[in-house]
């Protein structure tokens, strides 16, 4: 299938970017989106022009760093996928793609689509861990733990981190990945232990860097690809308040 595309280029955070038309032919329906974009890269690279810069590692859908805007949609517009896992047989012969990176104050571009989501890193190191002594491990079964909260404290932990929910908020929120750090240790007995410090450090760390407030429209769970859910948000809330 053909398709025109329409990227966003941007030298860096302190350059004024735009959006470029590029066509692509003869788009097997089957590549992913990613490889649709290695194959523009190709065609511009024999062409003596500058590749699109995109963020990539585990193409598996498990490390998140393949986020960009497609469509309107944080990692494009089929639920519950990264972009590395977005098929092209989602999109129509003749369609034209809109695609940009994350647009958020504390994700500031660093090229075309690859923005600086280092602020995670730093929300997550301000204290989301558990301080234990080194030593072996103890027994799995000798602090028992209700199966509902061990199912909902997985749940939360199976956030990768990419940042959709940023992109998806108009407030440029960040709760949704915090309030999933902050369940799935607030959710353990072995989590309870720091529980105060740990969530008044994260969202301290998380207004510092700039990120808005919740919006409560919920766009953040509709296109989290992990499908993390807003009961977490109701979670962090109820924790930071405990902590004072």
């Amino acid at each position: 299938m053909d398709l025109r595309l329409k990227i966003w280029r941007q030298k860096d955070a302190s350059s004024q970017g735009s959006f470029e038309t590029y066509p692509m032919e003869d788009v097997s329906p089957e590549m992913s989106f990613l490889e649709m974009l290695d194959a523009l890269n190709k065609k511009l690279v024999e062409q003596g022009k500058e590749p699109v810069a995109f963020d990539h590692d585990c193409r598996e859908g498990i490390c998140g760093s393949c986020g960009m805007y497609i469509n309107g949609h944080p990692h494009g517009p089929v639920p519950a996928v990264t972009t590395c896992l977005l098929s092209m047989r989602y999109f129509r012969d003749g369609e034209t793609i809109w695609i940009e990176p994350w647009r958020a104050r504390a994700f500031p571009v660093i090229r075309d689509l690859i923005v600086d989501r280092s602020a995670f890193d730093k929300i997550q190191t301000a204290g989301g861990f558990i301080s234990v002594n080194t030593g072996g491990a103890p027994e799995a079964n000798s602090i028992p733990v209700p199966k509902k909260d061990s199912d909902n404290a997985f749940d939360a932990s199976i956030c990768i981190g990419c940042g959709a929910c940023v992109a998806a908020c108009k407030n440029s929120s960040a709760m949704l990945f915090v309030s999933a750090k902050i369940s799935q240790f607030a959710l353990l007995p072995q989590g309870r232990i720091e529980a105060k410090e740990r969530v008044r450090a994260m969202v301290e760390k998380m207004d510092e860097l700039g990120f808005g407030s919740c919006s409560n429209t919920g766009a953040c769970e509709a296109e989290c690809p992990k499908q993390i859910r807003l009961t977490n948000i109701a979670r962090l809330n109820r924790e930071y308040y405990k902590a004072f």
